[in-house]
């Protein structure tokens, strides 16, 4: 039996039997990561974990899955002060860190494209099905902006040279070069891609649910302390990096949609 959950704004919630579906609702925004988005997501997570569920999938509404963070939202950083930034730097880095650490296990059905903060909603799971149609980066360089938080995990799921790469490059791949790299599980045509989440959910149903738990409790004792340090590094080059001009040229010539003039400082 399927059923909604009404009270969110910005995503959306729905059970069927033992998964949660979990999708990113703000198509006319290419499902941009808002001040919203993220407070949002951390109550639906915490309400999946509470649920019977033993499977959640995680997808957007539209023709992206997440381009990153809001130009809303982007517009105001460059008038925060530090304490402001390091608190909204906080926020972000335990919305991933929620994720890559929740005690259910996690789809991705990547149905778009999925850039920046995006592409880290996207690849944090535990498995992550791609549309062909599916687009991945980090392109936070261009805008003189600085890939902190999800550097940390990039590092760990496809090593220091694809990291480095993408990370400095700044640049967009496609969905199969993203699969060999070890970013996706799989790519499917793009109407397989919900389906493909469901049957791989169906198949994780048949296991043990308290080994399900108990695995992902392991793995995240693995890289807990390790975490806890970087993340803590990363936070604050984060802030950091909001406070010099070429952030604030970066934010403005994207938002002017023209090429920016970088100072270094």
């Amino acid at each position: 039996m399927s059923h909604d959950h009404p009270a969110y704004g910005t995503l959306t919630l729905a059970y069927d039997g033992q998964v949660a579906t979990l999708t990113l609702n703000r198509p006319e925004k290419r499902n941009a990561i808002s001040y919203q988005l993220i407070e949002e997501l951390h109550h639906a997570l915490h309400e999946v974990q509470k649920s019977s569920s033993h499977v959640l999938i995680l997808t957007g509404n539209g023709p992206a899955f997440c381009s990153g963070m809001d130009l809303d939202n982007l517009r105001e950083i460059t008038r925060h002060t530090e304490e402001e930034n390091l608190a909204d730097s906080g926020r972000m880095a335990h919305m991933f860190r929620t994720l890559y650490e929740f005690p259910l296990v996690t789809i991705a059905a990547v149905n778009g494209a999925a850039l920046a903060g995006g592409c880290g909603l996207a690849t944090l799971c535990d498995f992550t099905i791609a549309s062909t149609t599916a687009k991945f980066g980090y392109t936070e360089v261009r805008i003189g902006f600085v890939p902190a938080i999800v550097s940390t995990f990039l590092l760990r799921q496809v090593g220091e040279k694809h990291a480095r790469d993408l990370l400095l490059s700044g640049r967009i791949i496609g969905a199969e070069e993203a699969r060999g790299m070890g970013l996706v599980n799989e790519v499917v045509a793009p109407e397989n891609v919900l389906p493909r989440a469901g049957e791989l959910a169906s198949t994780l149903l048949a296991n043990s649910p308290a080994s399900l738990l108990a695995t992902k409790r392991l793995l995240k004792t693995y890289s807990h302390a390790e975490l806890d340090h970087q993340i803590a590094a990363a936070v604050d080059e984060n802030a950091r990096i909001r406070t010099t001009q070429d952030f604030r040229e970066g934010v403005t010539s994207f938002l002017e949609k023209r090429p920016p003039s970088w100072t270094g400082r």
